[in-house]
């Protein structure tokens, strides 16, 4: 099995040159660091983690600390495309990662133990809430963390990648306003949680812009399943005037919408319009040729990989500010919107 050694000696370079070249430290040389990496794929040279990690002085993994409390709104579809797209980047780069799990009581001794352990090297934050203490606190812990979103009551400058969701929103509903709709319905995330939040303004925003007012019976706000869809829904549809378009924060949810549309004997896209927000999940798919539902749609696997990036040049370069990274949705067409139904 080719060794950092026996590699080096192919190559007629000492063994610090070509591990500096394949850490990617800044004093070799592109023209040497390409050799260098171009010859050790040639050769199938993997380099010991273990070894690679005490040169470093680095744990050489990287930390995912998964909140178990109902109060947090994990989503364990975009969890999962998220650590996809993040796991191909730790991998390129000889990182492991380790998932953790923890309640609200014990999270910050979590933290301090994953520190003072060393068992990683940088942390990814999940579903941040508005006024999310972990930011402050880990920014305190001199621990490298990037959020994935934002907390939009906190000051202080952090690295975060997030969907422009209030921009998202705003384009989704102005979309139905020009259709003819102007009884839209909102169902929303738990809205103590940043995104959820951010959708709503979009939401009022572009309403208030055409001069309609907010109908609190037509906005909801719940942990994004199946069920609620449909029980909003079917509470909606049974309003004395009930909306013509629904707005759903969640392709999950946004099932459970279509549900409740037909079976109260109406047809999505010609009685109801939808519109739903899609993670471009890997497998769970908005319709194949034709998109099922007109969404707004960004690919969570993709903010996993551009979180993961930039977790890594923190950690490579601790003492540079932080990186922020703001991802704009699409908005995709689909058989469910339709021009709003004429009065009868």
């Amino acid at each position: 099995m080719m060794n950092l050694k026996m590699l080096a000696a192919h190559l007629g370079l000492s063994q610090t040159t070509v591990s500096r070249a394949l850490n990617g430290y800044p004093e070799v040389s592109e023209a040497t660091r390409q050799r260098v990496v171009e010859a050790a794929q040639r050769l199938n040279y993997a380099p010991n983690q273990r070894a690679k990690g005490l040169a470093t002085g680095r744990a050489m993994a990287i930390g995912h600390v998964i909140p178990v409390s109902k109060r947090h709104e994990m989503m364990n579809p975009v969890f999962g495309d998220f650590v996809a797209g993040a796991s191909e980047t730790y991998l390129k780069a000889g990182y492991d990662m380790t998932l953790s799990m923890t309640g609200d009581e014990d999270e910050a001794d979590n933290y301090r133990r994953l520190k003072a352990k060393g068992h990683v090297d940088g942390i990814i934050v999940h579903g941040p809430k508005m006024a999310d203490g972990r930011i402050p606190f880990l920014t305190g812990l001199d621990m490298p963390f990037v959020v994935h979103g934002r907390a939009s009551d906190l000051d202080e400058p952090y690295s975060w990648v997030d969907m422009n969701s209030a921009r998202a929103f705003r384009r989704a509903t102005a979309f139905l306003l020009d259709l003819g709709h102007k009884r839209i319905a909102l169902l929303n995330g738990l809205e103590f949680m940043d995104f959820a939040h951010r959708r709503r303004l979009g939401y009022k925003d572009a309403l208030q812009e055409r001069g309609i007012a907010c109908d609190p019976a037509l906005m909801f706000s719940e942990e994004m399943t199946e069920p609620y869809g449909y029980k909003a829904t079917t509470r909606l549809l049974s309003l004395p005037e009930p909306p013509t378009a629904i707005l759903s924060s969640s392709l999950i949810t946004a099932i459970g919408v279509r549900r409740a549309i037909h079976e109260a004997g109406l047809e999505m896209g010609r009685d109801v319009s939808v519109i739903t927000h899609d993670d471009d999940f890997s497998y769970l798919s908005n319709g194949r040729d034709v998109p099922i539902f007109t969404a707004t749609r960004s690919p969570v696997r993709e903010a996993g990989r551009i979180a993961a990036e930039m977790l890594l040049r923190q950690i490579s370069a601790p003492d540079q500010p932080p990186e922020t990274h703001l991802m704009e949705a699409q908005l995709i067409i689909g058989g469910s919107t339709g021009p709003a139904p004429k009065q009868t």
